[in-house]
């Protein structure tokens, strides 16, 4: 059982008893709740403070958890309605009235019910996370010299230094800027290469993350098609001719989400194309350290190639570590990072500085290269037995593309499938994938689904997962 399950039961189960108890009565202690539900007294610990959160319980250090006192009668609620006029007023004067949608994010974010196998997560299942490491670095980190007082807005050097080498080229530590995490320093590239209205160029399939940084910003999304060698560069070129746009987001490696890889001879292509259209290129750089052991060497980031500037340079450490170890590098040459600056420091002032340290600790230590070793075999096995799986019981679900890096497999769906209604059958059989639609600035080419082997606890499950996917899907693939 998943310790997440685990709380979700246990607080359930005390939610359900505390009636038995008067306000102001104290429950049983942890170690009586240990003993009684045979869980961990970290689970213990959760589901109280999850209690104590709803208002249900309060906690006393030292004397234990009381049912708290009833709840005073709220208010009525007031009405609201005429925020649908305020928000949606600022179309009559934009070129591209704003929309604000988390949806495609939110997928690979909410946790799904009990039960369910994540083949949907954007991040490692914890079994793959470098608990131990991450929660020493913080240790070490907390106690070092004014780790607790203000870092420098552009973030502490050690760092930035780090992230720089990580680049190469000509990129030094004083274009790189620290941001808390790639979301973060996407919007933050947005908003500061393309004015609201303006055209942005994207590939297509893309992440749906940055599609909704894009239009909550009045970005107008324009896709660009790929192939298995990455973005098509004459199309490339054709966009910027006919949109005049001046900003291209790519992500040159294990590309989310269909994992492929941009060639060796189209990089200096799409450089080039974006330096004649003076536009920049926002590389993506997210999943670099998440490459698969059979990989071999790995191209280059963009930004080591550019001697122009056209590279904005985003890269994280949250993929290959923890949703919560939040910590980005947002690299730039030239005029335009005096810009990333101003925008990062009036959005956010600065990532806190016990985090930066804690990285600099994290990535210094020797468990960081074993963990980065370990997550490439396990990321392996794990891309194996589900392609072996969904080969040899959803041979209906073509897999044009097995990556050798990333978390996910991109699948399309037969002709005339309907992918919601796959969706849904899956969840309902207990299985969460993400849909493909999502992943399309315009019309989808065909159906597709999202299936990551990354938030699963192993092989294992991975197969229970496309058994029950087979169950969920007989009669929607047509031809059963």
């Amino acid at each position: 059982m998943y310790e997440r399950s685990s709380v979700a039961e246990l607080a359930g189960s005390l939610k359900r008893e505390l009636d038995r108890y008067s306000p102001g009565g104290k429950l049983p202690s942890s170690r009586v709740l240990v003993e009684r539900y045979r869980v961990s007294p970290v689970t213990v610990s959760r589901a109280l403070a999850q209690l104590a959160a709803e208002g249900l319980v309060v906690t006393r250090p030292g004397a234990g958890a009381y049912r708290a006192q009833p709840r005073t009668a709220t208010a009525a609620p007031g009405d609201t309605s005429w925020q649908e006029v305020a928000l949606s007023a600022d179309g009559a004067t934009e070129l591209v009235p704003r929309s604000v949608d988390a949806s495609g994010v939110l997928v690979t974010l909410a946790a799904p019910p009990p039960g369910v196998i994540e083949f949907n997560s954007g991040y490692l299942h914890a079994s793959l996370q470098p608990e131990r490491a991450m929660a020493a670095a913080l240790a070490r980190a907390g106690r070092r010299p004014g780790a607790w007082g203000r870092p420098p807005t552009d973030g502490v050097p050690e760092l930035r230094e780090w992230f720089a080498r990580g680049i190469g080229g000509a990129i030094t530590a004083a274009e790189v800027l620290v941001a808390a995490g790639g979301q973060s320093a996407l919007t933050t590239a947005l908003r500061a290469l393309a004015p609201p209205g303006a055209p942005v160029l994207v590939e297509s399939p893309t992440y749906p993350g940055m599609l909704a940084i894009a239009r909550a910003a009045g970005l107008r999304p324009v896709p660009v098609p790929m192939d298995a060698d990455g973005v098509r560069p004459e199309l490339l070129a054709a966009a910027f001719r006919a949109t005049g746009a001046r900003v291209f987001v790519c992500q040159p490696l294990f590309q989310n989400p269909t994992g492929a890889v941009l060639s060796a001879e189209r990089r200096p292509e799409v450089l080039r194309i974006a330096r004649e259209a003076g536009a920049f290129v926002i590389e993506d750089d997210f999943v670099r350290r998440l490459v698969h052991d059979d990989a071999g060497p790995l191209p280059r980031p963009l930004a080591t190639d550019d001697h122009d500037g056209v590279v904005v340079h985003v890269c994280s450490l949250t993929k290959a570590t923890s949703p919560s170890f939040r910590v980005c590098a947002l690299a730039a040459r030239g005029p335009v990072l005096e810009r990333l600056r101003a925008i990062q420091v009036v959005e956010s002032f600065f990532v806190p500085r016990p985090l930066q340290e804690a990285a600099v600790e994290l990535v210094g230590s020797p468990a960081w290269p074993r963990h980065l070793r370990t997550v490439a075999g396990e990321l392996r096995v794990r891309r194996d037995t589900l392609t072996a799986a969904l080969r040899l019981g959803l041979p209906e679900l073509a897999l044009p593309h097995v990556p050798s890096g990333g978390y996910h497999l991109w699948l399309r769906l037969p002709d005339g499938a309907d992918e919601n209604a796959v969706v849904s059958a899956a969840l309902r059989a207990g299985v969460a994938i993400a849909p493909g639609r999502p992943y399309f600035s315009a019309e989808p080419t065909a159906g597709h689904v999202r299936l990551s082997f990354a938030g699963v606890a192993g092989p294992a499950e991975i197969t229970e997962g496309v058994k029950r996917l087979r169950g969920a899907c007989a009669g929607l693939l047509g031809g059963e």
